[in-house]
């Protein structure tokens, strides 16, 4: 098993014990506090589903050819994998554990499935890579439809970028306040990151 998949399986383990051991109500809260991102992620999905999914299945999927999914290529945040289990049951997190103690001998993402992703809430990060080729198809059969991505690419600061209190910060620092640490907690461990927050708390003092 490669240390990329040593890393993502004791983050994913590191949710699933932690979650299981919240009170009903710490389990909702935490719930509550993901709705706008959850809420945000759906109109994403809308807007790919609409727009993208053709040009993206005939591309990348059935050809096989693309660079998307490549393999122990894919960044995850650890509030990634927060937010997907707070959405999947143990079923499908039993089915991701399960292939990253697999060692990957294909060229593919270690979560990618016969029916695509296993994640039920992908990474942002995955969610959101448009390549140049679909980007200048779509867009330039309408381009009005760039304004409304690059919308939703500047909502997607206000949950992942930490130039302000934002919700993937909030998710790592409830983990790390219960004596845990992953390797996945960028908002903590990133030095570009660290000093994007230490910029804003200057400006912010509390």
């Amino acid at each position: 098993m490669s240390s990329y998949q040593t890393e993502q399986l004791e983050a994913l383990r590191m949710v699933r014990r932690h979650l299981a051991n919240l009170s009903s109500a710490e389990l909702q809260q935490l719930k509550n506090d993901a709705a706008d991102y959850l809420d945000f992620r759906q109109e994403v999905r809308s807007f790919l589903d609409d727009y993208f999914s053709f040009i993206c299945t005939r591309t990348c999927y059935q050809s096989r050819l693309s660079a998307c999914c490549s393999r122990e290529g894919i960044i995850t945040f650890f509030a990634d994998g927060v937010i997907n289990a707070l959405a999947a049951d143990a079923k499908a997190l039993d089915r991701l554990e399960a292939v990253l103690k697999t060692e990957n001998m294909g060229y593919k993402c270690i979560y990618l499935g016969k029916d695509g992703c296993l994640w039920n809430i992908k990474p942002i990060v995955c969610e959101m890579f448009l390549c140049d080729v679909a980007q200048k198809e779509v867009f330039g059969r309408h381009p009005r439809l760039k304004n409304n991505w690059e919308g939703l690419q500047e909502r997607r600061k206000h949950f992942t970028w930490p130039e302000k209190p934002i919700l993937f910060d909030d998710l790592e620092k409830r983990f790390i306040d219960a004596g845990l640490k992953s390797t996945l907690m960028y908002l903590h461990n990133s030095p570009g990151l660290l000093r994007i927050k230490k910029q804003w708390q200057q400006v912010n003092p509390s």
